[in-house]
């Protein structure tokens, strides 16, 4: 990868990491009034897709752990703050919350709640328009029938969507050790749909998005949560930060995109909170 995409993918998610990081300053101070789902440690997968798909405005279908997602591919940084304080400006009206966010701009879809819907949703939505779709998942949400039962189906009738595991090994404190003995792609192998399980790497993610001729694909992205499943606490678990690897590798240029996302999105949060 030139360094040049690596720098504009660091930008992206440096917006999304201090995004979260602030929420969940502001989750400690008691802020909100319903429960938040933060995607820091995560963000290069969203960051990385956004940057490499950009101009083909692909249907966008993602679950909880959304926020990163709405940002890299431009969602309203503004109108996420006020969902997140339940305003009616917020974009999906203050009533979806962290759970279920949406944008017309950029076609993404708010989810429904229940676990995984937003796989067989993506399916239809991609059999009908025939547009690039992306349908991101979790590694428990993917162990749903109805969501093995799409993918399947997408292999089938070749579908133009791309399925994107977020592959924390964890639903909510359960290993996958513990839930399961099998993986995601050699099961998407066994139907059709042309698979990868790879890291959380731009440069992994980037090389399996150079292929959008060969769709179906799924993506099962391992990669590692910051903070607990919901609420303000960080997991007692190993970790790889791919936010601290790309930090290293871009030095100082990526201290001051850092600094400078800071600065935005914390003028943004002391913007809305005075006036909240």
């Amino acid at each position: 990868m030139i360094e040049q995409d690596r720098i504009e993918i660091f930008k992206i998610a440096a917006l999304c990491r201090t995004f979260e990081e602030k929420v969940f300053e502001l989750i400690n101070q008691k802020v909100f009034q319903f429960p938040i789902y933060l995607s820091a440690g995560q963000e290069f997968i969203p960051a990385t897709m956004a940057h490499f798909l950009r101009g083909k405005n692909p249907l966008i279908f993602a679950q909880h752990r959304a926020h990163s997602t709405y940002l890299s591919f431009g969602g309203n940084s503004e109108q996420l703050v006020l969902e997140l304080l339940g305003k009616k400006t917020g974009c999906s009206g203050g009533m979806g919350g962290s759970a279920s966010i949406q944008s017309k701009e950029i076609n993404m879809f708010g989810h429904d709640g229940l676990m995984g819907t937003q796989i067989p949703i993506a399916v239809g939505a991609a059999f009908s328009s025939r547009k690039l779709t992306i349908a991101i998942t979790g590694d428990a949400a993917a162990e749903e029938d109805y969501v093995m039962a799409a993918i399947a189906w997408a292999g089938t009738h070749r579908l133009p969507i791309i399925f994107v595991v977020e592959d924390n090994n964890l639903s909510i404190l359960t290993e996958k050790k513990v839930r399961r003995n099998w993986e995601m792609a050699p099961f998407a192998r066994s139907v059709n749909v042309r698979a990868e399980d790879i890291e959380d790497s731009p440069d992994e993610i980037a090389r399996c998005l150079n292929n959008l001729d060969n769709l179906p694909c799924l993506l099962n992205i391992r990669t590692e949560r910051l903070f607990w499943h919901a609420g303000a606490g960080i997991d007692d678990y190993p970790k790889t930060d791919r936010y601290q690897i790309e930090k290293t590798i871009l030095g100082s240029i990526a201290d001051e995109i850092h600094m400078n996302a800071k600065k935005r999105v914390g003028q943004l949060w002391q913007k809305q909170l005075e006036i909240r």
